[in-house]
């Protein structure tokens, strides 16, 4: 990789796969290239479904090898998804393969935690959307066990790959804002629901900012690597979600985000938390972002209804390639059926196309007749999902957004980019589909004095990378009649769409005279 910056590297891990990033950052200049890709297999044991953590540091091992073969890098930075955690002995080992967040042990726990602590004294503190696989429900379910008598510290996925890398410990501050125990408005540890829940603080780590120093690699680490000894390790914005909204290509204020991939996280980008009862009705989020910001959101059930069905079609012979069924897709009747994709029945894995047709015979609607026709039923519904989870937010915060940024996998599905559009009636800027790995580089740039802040950032994605714009097409009022059909279903404390206003000419004007005034 030629060029006149610094090289660094990103670890990257999604749910089903990781990858090496190396990114070069320069002035005017960020260029990424894949090193290494390896996949992400979860293990079904005995005991529940679990991460195999060692097989990722494993391969994260190997791509910092391929890496090293190409020259140094001036660091490395680790991301990955949220809530899940390993818990290591006085030792410093680790007790066990971590859970998976989609196990099914969660459900009761959380029924336990809310027992014992009100919902909204939970929400009060964490403005945390209420989901079963919440850390803190998660280490409910473990306190049964033989481990937990063992345990002395939790650390986060990226926060025990790092510890692997370089011996230090600590908690990288975006994803410890997703555990439930902390305090959204101080941006701490909450040590008041940590004690409320019978947990030991001295578990918890101290806080890292994305942009921290987090040691440098071990020497056994640097030797099998070929790295050289004392390359640094950073701390970046270790929640996958939080480095690719650092990385969304805004150029104008007043934007929405659909970071899109194997989840939707729908939102806005905010200065401080909104803990109103409100907001804890409808089951919005407030997660830590880069510089203090607040990441206002909606876990929305993403493309994961899509990859479960084409796993089912495989296992059953019938497996169209991804380009076909999009074509069938494109070709099938529209809003023929539509689901609520937060519905619960969809969480776990397994047979998609057969519980997407209970759904519907449920619900009172025929199930489609072919491949093409459930990839639009969940196109569709994922599009009308992006439209009620953003409008909410909008509400809720009092904060009108003027366009929509899609980043990630899902912002290489035309189709889906296309309908996001027409539904929400905004303006859609889809890409980069790396925009966490490319996060993840910038935070990492920024630490070492080579790029500015947020703004600077975006700015400098949006000049050296390849976007495509949607613009709204059609009559809304069909897609205003598919979303009233699944008011009677939508998931449980979500308000009705209705109660949110759709954007007003004057929005759209609004948008269309910044975006002349920006770009003339």
């Amino acid at each position: 990789m030629s060029g006149s910056g610094a090289v660094f590297a990103a670890v990257d891990l999604g749910a089903t796969s990781g990858r090496v990033i190396t990114g070069r950052v320069g002035p005017g200049e960020l260029v990424s290239a894949e090193a290494h890709r390896f996949p992400n297999t979860p293990v079904r044991l005995p005991d529940g479904l679990r991460w195999d953590v060692l097989a990722l540091y494993q391969g994260m091992l190997d791509g910092l090898r391929a890496v090293a073969r190409t020259g140094p890098v001036a660091s490395v930075g680790i991301d990955t998804w949220a809530v899940d955690y390993g818990l290591l002995d006085s030792d410093g080992a680790l007790l066990g393969l971590p859970f998976h967040y989609r196990d099914g042990r969660n459900a009761e726990a959380a029924r336990r935690v809310l027992a014992e602590c009100d919902g909204r004294e939970l929400y009060a503190v964490g403005g945390l959307q209420q989901l079963p696989f919440n850390t803190v429900f998660q280490l409910a379910a473990h306190r049964t066990s033989a481990q937990w008598e063992a345990a002395r510290t939790v650390l986060l996925i990226p926060d025990l790959l790092t510890h692997w890398l370089t011996g230090s410990v600590g908690a990288e501050i975006t994803n410890a804002s997703t555990t439930g125990l902390f305090d959204a408005s101080a941006g701490t540890w909450s040590d008041a629901l940590i004690g409320r829940l019978g947990l030991d603080r001295s578990w918890f780590p101290p806080l890292r900012e994305p942009g921290d120093p987090a040691g440098t690699l071990l020497p056994h680490v640097a030797e099998y690597t070929g790295l050289p000894a004392g390359t640094p390790v950073t701390a970046v914005a270790s929640h996958d979600t939080a480095s690719a909204v650092a990385a969304v290509p805004a150029t104008e204020p007043g934007f929405a985000y659909l970071s899109c991939g194997t989840w939707s996280l729908a939102g806005l980008e905010l200065t401080a938390p909104v803990l109103t009862e409100e907001s804890r009705a409808a089951n919005f989020t407030n997660e830590r972002g880069v510089d203090g910001t607040i990441r206002y959101l909606r876990n929305v059930m993403g493309l994961w209804l899509l990859e479960e069905c084409r796993r089912t079609w495989d296992r059953q012979g019938v497996s169209p390639g991804l380009d076909r069924l999009l074509a069938e897709a494109a070709r099938a009747r529209p809003f023929a059926a539509v689901i609520d994709p937060d519905d619960e029945a969809f969480l776990a894995p397994g047979d998609m196309p057969a519980r997407i047709d209970a759904h519907l015979v449920r619900t009172g609607q025929a199930p489609p007749d072919g491949p093409g026709g459930y990839v639009r039923c969940v196109l569709e519904s994922l599009a009308l999902a992006h439209r009620r989870t953003l409008r909410l937010a909008a509400a809720l915060a009092g904060r009108e957004p003027v366009r929509i940024h899609l980043v990630g996998g899902g912002s290489r599905n035309a189709l889906l980019c296309q309908w996001t559009a027409d539904a929400t009636g905004l303006p859609v800027t889809a890409g980069p589909a790396e925009a966490t790995a490319l996060g993840n580089i910038l935070l990492q740039a920024r630490a070492h004095g080579l790029v500015g802040g947020l703004d600077d950032m975006r700015r400098l994605v949006a000049r050296t990378q390849e976007l495509r714009h949607y613009t709204p097409r059609g009559d809304q009022r069909a897609w205003d009649r598919a979303a009233a059909r699944l008011e009677p279903v939508r998931a449980p404390g979500v308000p009705p769409s209705t109660a949110v206003r759709a954007p007003t000419g004057a929005d759209r004007t609004r948008y269309g005279r910044r975006r002349k005034e920006t770009h003339g």
